[in-house]
């Protein structure tokens, strides 16, 4: 069966990046940023050997969900894209499969603070509410990772949890959590759609 991201026309390019599929190469290019001490601290799944995460990144779940961010060539961040059904009585149940998605994302700290994240972002939830057809987006974070939920503000999600000492991190214990969502009849449909 395949993933409902296969069926879109890779790559998609915005105003300044490439965002496509996953290949084998691309493991060595998110190696690069996702070992990073100021990325992995937020990863909810890090890995501090490079084996560990080569097998962690070749599992086809891990695989099916990712999207990479290119810029210029370059691999400069990955985001994720994991398509989940809604909760639904059992009566209507169909109805609600496929439809939700949860988005994550990760980005090489050289190239922060330019836009790109944004840019890439908005990009991927015009494609879920565009070609894929989800009804429902979101993200979740510490809320001691300001860039990300900042982030989750910017593209027009709105905040519907903050939950106190609810997440636990892997080195600061308990932790605030929040929990962002998007609409697709909250989206913009002014935003320039994304080129395929």
């Amino acid at each position: 069966m395949s993933h409902p991201l296969d069926e879109l026309a890779w790559p998609v390019r915005t105003e300044r990046l490439f965002l496509r599929r996953p290949v084998d190469g691309d493991l060595d290019a998110t190696w690069a940023f996702r070992r990073l001490p100021e990325v992995y601290e937020w990863l909810g799944a890090a890995t501090v050997t490079y084996e560990a995460y080569r097998e962690r990144y070749l599992r086809e779940k891990r695989l099916a969900d990712l999207i990479i961010i290119e810029l210029d060539g370059r691999v400069i961040g990955d985001l994720m894209l994991k398509i989940e059904d809604a909760w639904a009585q059992e009566e209507v149940a169909e109805q609600g499969k496929g439809v939700h998605g949860e988005l994550g994302w990760t980005l090489d700290p050289a190239s922060g603070g330019r836009g790109y994240a944004t840019e890439a972002v908005r990009a991927l939830i015009g494609l879920s509410f565009g070609p894929l057809g989800l009804r429902r987006l979101r993200a979740a974070c510490f809320f001691d990772n300001e860039p990300s939920w900042r982030l989750m503000e910017r593209v027009g999600m709105r905040r519907e949890q903050h939950a106190v000492k609810e997440s636990l991190h892997r080195t600061k214990g308990w932790l605030d959590g929040l929990q962002y969502a998007l609409l697709a009849e909250e989206w913009d449909a002014e935003r320039p759609i994304p080129r395929q």
